[in-house]
């Protein structure tokens, strides 16, 4: 099994204070990524082959972990739910690898920047919303 963790300054965590532990990477986002998170990185696929949305869920709310996912489920999930966990609702389509890259490269920063104060972070090609938590 090929895992995909970072490593981290130590000094990153405490930036987030005690709430967000690291980020869960959904099974509909690419394993290999070019930019480096401040906190580590799970891959759901790590989880197992398939594995249901609530078993993510739980696993993320019990390790403080921010979920990473194309997914729609989460994000609606999330609204009526109190983190942890975060989400962070990828809601464009699908792109070169080149341009994914490139893309999370400039707007990772900014993500990062609005945990753990923000609940549900909405991810457009052209802008970011955040809704506070």
């Amino acid at each position: 099994m090929h895992r995909t963790l970072f490593q981290f300054d130590e000094t990153s965590l405490f930036a987030f204070g005690s709430g967000v532990k690291g980020f869960l990477f959904d099974e509909n986002i690419p394993r290999q990524i070019l930019f480096t998170p401040s906190l580590p990185v799970i891959h759901a696929t790590d989880l197992g082959s398939s594995v249901p949305d609530s078993d993510i869920w739980a696993y993320a709310k019990s390790r403080s972990l921010v979920i990473i996912s194309k997914d729609s489920d989460f994000s609606n999930r999330i609204i009526v739910s109190s983190p942890p966990p975060w989400i962070v609702h990828l809601r464009f389509g699908n792109m070169r690898k080149r341009d994914y890259h490139s893309f999370f490269l400039r707007v990772w920063p900014q993500i990062e920047q609005l945990l753990p104060d923000h609940k549900l972070i909405n991810v457009f090609l052209d802008r970011i919303e955040a809704i506070q938590g």
